[in-house]
Order: structure tokens, then sequence, then C-alpha cells
């Protein structure tokens, strides 16, 4: 979805085009001369405008020259019932996308607009900063290749399965895929196959008629008709059942389906993208899901390693967050302590890139200083092992503070003795090896008198 905004003095011409572009699923916003247009640019951003040349007050061209100084990377399509050679050129020479002649055909705007967004999606995701790739955030080697295998399969209509462990991106993976296309413009559905019951799916998915059963008070278009022209996303595609596998087969073999109650058919052009955390192959032998359909779906396989398999990802993806949820709850936090940064390395992350999001947010929220401490940090397999007393240290390619380390393992295992010791600095000292003057001054030096009550003897 792009957000638009159309510039012209004709009403029936502002209305025709914001009735059209809501319909392909924009965001749209009129303006009925150059002025308001240009204090709208400057109160926020647009993807894409649409300008009539001829206007009062300011006309297309001049906005458009305005626009172009602080708004450079919004794609601008001009518009005349008045064309002319000398306009086009002076259009184009202004950074215009596009020329279009009024009165012009439906799919000739479409199309236009189309190629437009594209383009400016090709273009953010090359001046992306390294390791960003359409919110997917890498740069191991294994991400690297599944980049290069997004971008050449979204050129193409083929259908795809994407594979992995919860939390491995496996709906990014699918975003991006649908935004290089050349459905980008198009809708983009997501239909988690296990969050809807079984008696509702075909419903939801292929539409009803009025009083096909009871409760259908009127008729329903279902998510395939909604994503006609884009792409439907099944994620959980293991789950469904063996009847609405059937309908599924059906649908990617003759591209048409029946809405329950009706029997007219409907026909739809959408790619399909399926997502699932189980192994198919296997639900395949146990009989729980159809071979037929598996490789109707299989056509390209994109497998997402688990975040465990590319711990040169957790420094990126951590700083990644941290910036986000900086931004999106007004904090000023810039980084993130390298003994946090080596616990979250050696973690093993179960819930993978999804649960090192959750732990920086909540780590984001909880942390009142400029930096990411330990003591905002909640991970459970981390705690079980600071109760245990083991040292939980990775060294990263970033490197570490060595004194910072060694001095927060002797700051922990002094803490240790006196507790075991139950603040008897003498006890304390011979656990440690050390005298009883050495570990009264390191007491002193880490604050942690005021932490434990001590004894002398």
């Amino acid at each position: 979805m792009a957000k638009i905004l159309v510039v012209d003095d004709e009403l029936s011409m502002r209305e025709f085009l914001e009735i059209l572009l809501k319909k392909e699923g924009h965001e749209v916003i009129c303006a009925e001369d150059g002025r308001k247009a240009l204090s709208m640019f400057r109160a926020e951003p647009f993807d894409l405008s649409i300008l009539d040349i001829k206007m009062p007050k300011m006309d297309g061209l001049e906005l458009l020259r305005k626009v172009k100084e602080f708004s450079p990377n919004t794609a601008v399509i001009m518009v005349t019932a008045y064309a002319s050679p000398e306009d086009a050129i002076a259009a184009m020479k202004a950074g215009a996308y596009d020329y279009l002649t009024k009165p012009f055909k439906l799919d000739e705007i479409k199309e236009v607009i189309r190629h437009a967004l594209s383009k400016l999606a090709r273009k953010a995701m090359e001046e992306a900063p390294a390791g960003i790739f359409y919110n997917l955030v890498s740069h191991s080697p294994k991400m690297l290749k599944i980049f290069d295998l997004i971008r050449q399969v979204g050129l193409t209509k083929t259908n795809v399965l994407i594979s992995g462990e919860s939390g491995t991106g496996k709906e990014l993976v699918a975003r991006a895929i649908h935004q290089i296309s050349p459905r980008q413009g198009k809708p983009f559905v997501t239909i988690n196959c296990s969050a809807i019951p079984e008696n509702l799916m075909e419903s939801e998915l292929f539409g009803h008629a009025k009083g096909a059963f009871t409760g259908a008070v009127s008729s329903k278009k279902g998510l395939f008709e909604i994503a006609h022209g884009g792409t439907v996303f099944l994620d959980e595609i293991g789950d469904l059942s063996p009847f609405i596998q059937v309908k599924l087969l059906r649908v990617i073999q003759e591209r048409e389906f029946n809405p329950v109650g009706e029997t007219e058919t409907v026909s739809v052009d959408v790619r399909l993208i399926a997502a699932t955390n189980k192994d198919l192959e296997q639900e395949i032998i146990k009989g729980r899901f159809r071979e037929d359909l598996f490789y109707r779906l299989n056509v390209v396989h994109i497998h997402l390693p688990p975040l465990r398999e590319r711990q040169e990802d957790i420094p990126l993806l951590a700083q990644y967050f941290l910036e986000k949820y900086s931004r999106e709850l007004g904090k000023d936090i810039r980084s993130i302590s390298s003994y946090v940064l080596n616990t979250l390395i050696g973690y093993n992350f179960p819930g993978n890139v999804r649960e090192l999001e959750n732990i920086i947010e909540r780590g984001v929220a909880l942390e009142n200083s400029n930096i990411i401490l330990p003591e905002s940090l909640v991970l459970s397999e981390y705690k079980e092992k600071k109760k245990k007393g083991l040292p939980f240290i990775r060294l990263t390619p970033e490197g570490l503070d060595l004194d910072e380390e060694l001095g927060r393992l002797e700051r922990e295992l002094i803490k240790q003795a006196l507790e075991l010791s139950n603040g008897v600095i003498k006890k304390a000292a011979d656990l440690l090896h050390l005298s009883f003057r050495s570990l009264r001054w390191k007491i002193q030096k880490y604050g942690l008198r005021e932490k434990i009550v001590l004894k002398e003897e």
C-alpha cells in the first residue's frame, strides 16, 4: 500500500482517482490546487503524487519543481487535458516519473502507478543500510543467499514455500517477495491457517452467498477474491484440513472457485506464498498433507535458518531493534553494554528473531539510562546460568572490554563468597584465597558494603 496525493482542480477527476486508487489498496489524499498541495507535502511524506498541470494559484509544473526540492524521492505523475510537447519535456526535466494525457485508460494509469511504486521499492532496497533488505536484517552468508533468491523469485509468478522455525521471519520474506514483484501495488493478504476454525475456513477463503448457512445474512467476499491481482500468504499451511486442501488444490490448478452456496464460479489471479514450521514431507508420509498440493506449492523452496545458526547477526539485529524501539517509545537509548551483547550471543534463542525483538523491546522499556544494562535483560536461560555461577562471556568480532568483564566477574564471585560465608569477611577471603585487607578493599571498590550485612569476624 502506498500513500498517494492527488492534485487536480476538477472535483470529478479527484473523486475518480480517489475511488480508483483506494480500490487498489492505497491511502489517498486529495487537494484542489497547488498551494494547498504544497502545504500537505511539507506536513507529511507521500510515496507518489498525481499532479494536474493546468491549475489556478500554482500550476503543476511549478508545484513539481518545489516538491522535488524537499521531497526528491516522491514519484510524480503529471496529467493534463491540454497536452503539448513543451510541457512533457519540462515535466520530465523537472523530475516527473511519467506524463499522461486526459482522458487516460484505467489500465494505463494503473500500470504507470504500479511501475513507479516498484521503482521506488527497488531504489529503497538499494539505498538501505548494509545488512537490511526489506525489513530483513542480516549479513550472514546463509541469509545473503536467501536475499539473492528473493530477488530472483520476486520477479516471477512462481508459487513459493517458506519453511523454518517459528520466529525466523517467514512473513517478512513473503512480504519482500511481494514488494519486489509486479504485484507490488496490489493486495497482500495474510491467512493464518491455524487461527481460523475449520468450519469457517471455506467461507473465509472463498466467501459465501446470502443464506448459504445459518448466520449468513448477506453475501461475503472471500480472502482469495479480495486478493485478486495480488498475493495470498498462507501461514502455517501444514494445519489445513484435508477438505480445505482439496479446495485449495483446485484454486491453484483452475484459478477459480465457488463461494459457499453459489453455483457460479469466481475467477482469480493470485500468487501463492505458503509458510510452515512443519516438515511437510513427513506430514505426507503420515497421511496428513496431500502430496499433489505440496508439489504445487513447493515450486521454489526457501528455508530460513534459526537464529542460533547465524549468531553473527545477533549484534546487528539487536542494534536494529534498539533503534526501532527507542524511536517508538520515545527514549534516548543509544547502545547495548558489551556484557549484555555477549549474553545475547551466548543465548540459544528458542523463539528466534521474534524472541530477540521482544527482549530488546522489553529492555528499552525498562532501561532508565542511555545504554541497555544487564538489569534490564530478561532471559530465562541466562538467569539459570547466573544462579549456577557460570560465566556468560563470549568474544565477538566487535571485541569486548576485558577490564570491564573481569571486574564484573570478580564482583560476582566476591558477592557469592560473602553470601556463602553469611557476610563474614574473613571466611569469604579464605574462600577466595585473598587476604582480609585485600578483600575489604575490593568490597569497598565494588560498593558491596551497602548491599550485604558484613561482619569482620
